[in-house]
């Protein structure tokens, strides 16, 4: 039986470490520029960083990726391209890409190379993967989460690449990246600037006995004190509806399918992919763990491990791959 590699995040060495040492089949990791979705102060790796941790990886049989997953903007594609050029030269085990003018960059100078599409991307059809596996010969897809399970199948049926899915972490409303929220409410977005609420236009201040969030100049949510509050993102603010303050876009919660495994590897999926680069050791190391076991227990039968603790708002769904409330 086939079982699911398990990609987990890095955004500092601490964490890619506790990751591999949790038992990480991979590890996916950025470079520090705008060329990557999450382009924070103080995450990502510089080339002496990198070249460490993929060393730790080699000797220990991960694999390691790099997201250069971004979308380039006119006259800066030189970034992007020497981020490809230089995670060729340190012998990552592949390039997760989006923008379609740097998958042509990056076939046409390493056609051998593997080349795995971001989920940023959208990619959502069989038609779709095949498209980029046929025009640039990518090796993985990563899927967005608004498929299900039998969307999910059908992809793999009806193509010969290998299917990534998101199997925890933090859910996007918009289509995998492409934010007019953010960029109307923070001047960035991550499919450009690799930045979804960036922290120098977030503000935490005490009205009362409540704790508001502010987004620029909007205050997007308010939280009582002990009330589990998430990382103020535009999608998942709190705002005055027809006179009642609810959650419009997305509620505070966590995708979490670890107690899906049976229609995982029923779907034939290749790989699991935890989402969270901005997060730390103890959450990368405990969730590889937990997804670890769920994994190589199959197919028997034991209890999924409680991560309420790491999810936003001590709460966890399956999102659409089950379509529940269909």
């Amino acid at each position: 039986m086939k079982r699911p590699e398990i990609i987990c995040p890095a955004g500092t060495p601490e964490s890619f470490k506790a990751a591999v040492d949790a038992g990480a089949d991979g590890v996916y990791f950025g470079f520090k520029n705008a060329g990557n979705a999450r382009n924070f102060p103080g995450l990502n790796f510089s080339l002496d960083e990198a070249q460490q941790m993929i060393s730790y990886a080699k000797n220990k049989n991960r694999k390691t990726f790099v997201a250069i997953n971004s979308f380039a903007q006119a006259g800066r594609e030189s970034l992007a391209k020497k981020s490809i050029d230089d995670a060729v030269a340190l012998g990552v085990s592949a390039i997760i890409l989006a923008d379609i003018g740097l998958l042509d960059y990056a076939s046409k100078k390493y056609p051998d190379f593997s080349k795995h599409l971001s989920v940023q991307a959208s990619a959502s059809s069989a038609a779709a993967v095949n498209f980029f596996q046929r025009e640039f010969g990518i090796k993985r897809v990563v899927l967005p989460r608004v498929l299900s399970f039998d969307e999910i199948k059908k992809i793999k049926e009806n193509s010969s690449v290998e299917i990534e899915i998101f199997g925890f972490g933090g859910l996007c409303v918009m289509a995998e990246g492409r934010c007019s929220l953010s960029s109307y409410s923070a001047g960035k977005s991550p499919n450009i600037n690799g930045v979804c609420s960036p922290a120098e236009r977030v503000n935490y201040e005490y009205v009362g006995e409540k704790l508001n969030f502010r987004l620029g100049k909007f205050v997007i949510n308010e939280f009582a004190q002990n009330q589990p509050a998430c990382y103020p993102t535009t999608c998942k603010g709190c705002y005055s509806v027809g006179g009642e303050k609810k959650y419009i876009f997305e509620n505070p919660v966590s995708l979490n399918l670890i107690g899906e495994m049976d229609k995982i590897f029923a779907s034939g999926i290749d790989a699991i992919k935890i989402e969270g680069r901005q997060r730390g050791k103890s959450y990368v190391g405990n969730i590889a763990a937990a997804f670890r076991k769920a994994v190589d227990s199959y197919p028997n039968k034991i209890a999924p491990a409680d991560l309420s603790e790491f999810m936003e708002g001590g709460e966890g769904t399956v999102g659409a791959y089950l379509r529940e409330w269909c």
